[in-house]
């Protein structure tokens, strides 16, 4: 039924809300990320403070929250209905704007890439892993990860304009890839100045 897929809505909000980032460190560390570094909760930053297994335990887990849900609701979508097709791919959006506006947090929250890779992976895996080639070079020759993560999420509508996915999709993964753009305002204003932290800068932290 069609109500349900308002569930899978709600549920992929609320799964995406967990600041799993701030959670670790806390746990972890006894800090709060939000206080160090770039005091985002993403893995970068927890990579950043505390570790990289730690950023790769909290990209993995952020990645989980957009996978999990997409995955489900297309088992979903398989049955038919009006929701069928793009019904996952707004889920994917909800899982997003809730690691980005998290419920946990008074609304605010990270900048989403790893959770919107993990929508990605289960939408369209081709997309993803061209886009994560793009973001893997770019990080290789300028080091930003910043300037990595939009330039692939940007690249994801235009990916499944050329694999002739739907317009309703590519205009739903437009809008995924704003708003990824919007949360790192601050990044692209250091960028323009040439005050950005590299990747490679960062301090080493067993």
């Amino acid at each position: 039924m069609e109500w349900e897929w308002v569930l899978y809505f709600f549920g992929a909000y609320v799964l995406g809300s967990i600041p799993f980032g701030q959670i670790i460190s806390r746990k972890v560390a006894s800090i709060d990320i939000t206080t160090r570094g770039s005091g985002n909760i993403g893995a970068t930053n927890v990579a950043r403070e505390l570790g990289m297994k730690w950023g790769i335990v909290t990209l993995l887990l952020d990645m989980l929250k957009g996978l999990v849900p997409v995955i489900v609701s297309m088992k979903h979508g398989a049955e038919g209905g009006s929701f069928s097709f793009i019904g996952p791919y707004l889920v994917g959006l909800c899982a997003l704007m809730g690691h980005q506006f998290s419920c946990f947090r008074r609304f605010n929250g990270g900048k989403g890439v790893a959770t919107a890779l993990g929508v990605y992976l289960g939408l369209s895996p081709l997309s993803t892993v061209l886009a994560l080639i793009l973001f893997v070079l770019i990080v290789a020759k300028w080091s930003f990860v910043s300037l990595a993560s939009m330039v692939a999420a940007l690249s994801i509508p235009i990916l499944l304009f050329t694999f002739g996915a739907s317009g309703a999709s590519i205009i739903v993964s437009a809008i995924m890839a704003l708003l990824i753009c919007l949360k790192h305002h601050e990044n692209i204003g250091r960028l323009m100045k040439g005050e950005e932290r590299k990747w490679k800068d960062r301090k080493i932290t067993q």
